[in-house]
């Protein structure tokens, strides 16, 4: 079932359900310039044992692109959580791709309450993990917006391994109907974020089982960061062998059986 237009206090957001409505939930939260597409390939996966709840963050997708908006991490997870409320869910397990993940982890610090665990899938701990872009890589210019068709799957293939991955027309579409200044506000959020306090930090004294999974091929953030996360209780981290950024695409079946079984393990 899609919601076409959840209402919020700051825009609207495009909300996706898929599932038993009584299952346990899992609130999937995709990464920057991204949108709930990421996650087609995984939700016929998870359907059987959970209700699985997606949006559009704000600014991204199909959701609303003020472009007064507040993009800020803090403020999209207030919306995430807000999105849950009103779908009546008081409990879910929250997943996120990338900078999703960093979405998570503030809302699970924002609303302990309806956090019952959490997973990471290669989400950066802190900066000191992000890898430079690679010689030659994309850089956007605000006086040659929008990017072309090609520039933009150029930017999306460090988002694989050395697979050949190739990005919906959806997506590519929805990112360049983004206006400019959202776009950047979006993009700059999570390194804000992550300057004040690393994501380990954060969630070491939350109390929340914690899954990160990372493919050992990710370019964008260093795979030997996944063990940063150790240092919280509860944490298990899984290393994915053969993909990089985006298992949920390059690795959808060995991905969903993680989570699957974490939160199987997971209460609820």
């Amino acid at each position: 079932m899609t919601i076409p237009h959840e209402p919020s206090r700051d825009g609207e957001l495009l909300v996706r359900e898929d599932g038993p409505q009584d299952a346990p939930a899992l609130l999937l939260i995709h990464g920057t310039a991204a949108s709930a597409l990421t996650w087609d390939l995984m939700v016929p996966l998870l359907t059987d044992a959970h209700r699985v709840i997606r949006l559009d963050l704000l600014g991204c997708g199909s959701s609303g692109k003020p472009l007064d908006g507040d993009y800020t991490i803090h403020a999209q997870a207030r919306r995430a959580g807000e999105v849950l409320d009103r779908l009546g869910v008081g409990h879910a397990t929250i997943v996120g791709h990338s900078s999703g993940g960093i979405v998570a982890t503030a809302l699970t610090e924002r609303r302990p309450d309806l956090v019952a665990a959490l997973a990471l899938i290669n989400t950066g701990p802190g900066m000191a993990a992000y890898l430079a872009p690679e010689s030659g890589a994309v850089q956007f210019d605000p006086a040659r917006w929008p990017p072309t068709e090609e520039q933009i799957r150029l930017l999306a293939s460090s988002g694989f391994g050395r697979g050949d991955f190739a990005m919906p027309q959806e997506s590519i579409d929805q990112l360049r109907a983004t206006p400019f200044p959202v776009f950047a506000a979006t993009w700059q959020a999570p390194q804000v974020y992550l300057e004040e306090q690393t994501l380990p930090e954060r969630l070491k004294g939350l109390g929340k089982p914690l899954l990160v999974i990372f493919g050992e091929d990710d370019r964008r953030w260093r795979p030997s960061s996944a063990a940063d996360y150790l240092v919280v209780p509860e944490a298990r981290v899984e290393m994915l062998p053969g993909s990089g950024h985006t298992p949920i695409l390059e690795d959808p079946a060995r991905t969903a059986e993680l989570l699957l079984a974490f939160t199987s393990a997971s209460p609820r």
